[in-house]
């Protein structure tokens, strides 16, 4: 299917996502649906007089052309609807963008994708959470994607950087400019370790109405939205919302009760439009990620050397065999009592996991 044609379905007057999927669906491609007739294109419901004379001028092609320079010369990914590459979460949301424009490097189908909004006016307490979720999400590899506003987005995007997670940033204008501007550093370093992600076209602006389509992408594109930190009115509500609306998991972040950008958390848990979540690793909890693989290489390498000489006995014997109480007991000669709290200590720092039969071994 001929890029151009693609980029052209976009951009005609009138015809939204929604209409441009059905002309999709009936026609077949897009290529089909300018080369429809008229009497054709009006056999589907809602398209009227308007929208068929609209796709019928073919004006849009000639523009596409245009875009398309650009796209190429500055190799930019673009993702089509119907397409294996789009991305599959955003897919299966009702209202989901034609056409995906992006620059980076991070898997828009990875495994796991978490988004985190908040308010533009992020406090002291906002950014501690964002560095605080990033360190828990490290090892669990995952991209976070954020709105690159200022405040709870920047700082989103600021942390996972620092701990070595993709990033992508969700535009509310084209590709060919950064807004806010103070961002374009920080855009650099997001395109080599995560990426840009727009539907909107290079020259577009981030005019008022973009942002509330950006941010539907930010909460279909995800597994999860966390709400940081959020005032009553705003854009993390709104995204929290559109996250319902896709039956996407949210979870929130409490704040005090006089404080102004922790009301819309409070509302959110309130009203059950959000999980409540005191600390990072609620996330981990709710989700059901399982890190296990990931921490155990530095169980079985890093705690050894942290631990006491009966510890280390126990530890070196298990690195055989699983073993009981009364083996152990006998084998490093000390008295059960004792080592029932040594094996308790051991299990809790997630050395040592305890097996049917009074059984333990190595985690």
């Amino acid at each position: 299917m001929s890029l151009v044609h693609k980029i052209a379905l976009s951009l005609i007057k009138g015809v939204g996502p929604m209409y441009a999927k059905n002309l999709l669906i009936h026609f077949g491609s897009a290529e089909a649906v300018f080369e429809a007739k008229k009497h054709q294109i009006l056999k589907l419901d809602g398209i009227g007089e308007a929208r068929a004379n609209a796709i019928l001028q073919n004006n849009a092609i000639a523009e596409a052309e245009k875009h398309l320079a650009f796209i190429e010369k500055h190799k930019i990914d673009v993702f089509f609807y119907g397409d294996d590459n789009y991305p599959k979460r955003l897919r299966n949301c009702f209202d989901a963008p034609l056409l995906l424009y992006y620059k980076g490097t991070a898997d828009l189908n990875h495994s796991r994708i978490v988004s985190v909004v908040g308010t533009r006016n992020a406090t002291a307490y906002g950014k501690m959470l964002c560095k605080q979720l990033a360190e828990v999400l490290q090892p669990y590899n995952v991209v976070i994607t954020s709105g690159l506003a200022h405040g709870i987005d920047a700082a989103a995007h600021k942390e996972s950087l620092n701990f070595g997670i993709p990033t992508v940033g969700i535009l509310g204008h084209g590709l060919d400019r950064i807004y806010p501007a103070v961002h374009k550093e920080l855009t650099l370093k997001m395109v080599h370790n995560g990426g840009l992600l727009t539907e909107f076209l290079p020259g577009t602006n981030p005019d008022r109405e973009n942002f509330p389509k950006r941010n539907r992408i930010i909460a279909g594109i995800a597994d999860v939205t966390v709400v940081v930190e959020a005032s009553l009115k705003g854009g993390a509500l709104i995204t929290a919302e559109i996250a319902n609306s896709y039956n996407k998991d949210v979870y929130a972040f409490p704040g005090r009760t006089n404080d102004e950008f922790s009301e819309g958390c409070n509302f959110l848990i309130k009203t059950n439009r959000a999980g409540l979540i005191n600390n990072p690793m609620d996330l981990i909890y709710y989700l059901g990620w399982d890190a296990e693989a990931e921490k155990k290489e530095s169980v079985q390498v890093k705690m050894p050397l942290n631990l006491s000489k009966d510890e280390q006995l126990i530890y070196n014997l298990l690195e055989v065999e699983a073993l009981g109480i009364d083996e152990l007991s006998l084998r490093i000669n000390i008295a059960q009592s004792k080592l029932a709290i040594i094996l308790l200590t051991l299990e809790m720092q997630g050395v040592i996991v305890s097996l049917p039969g009074k059984l333990y071994k190595l985690a």
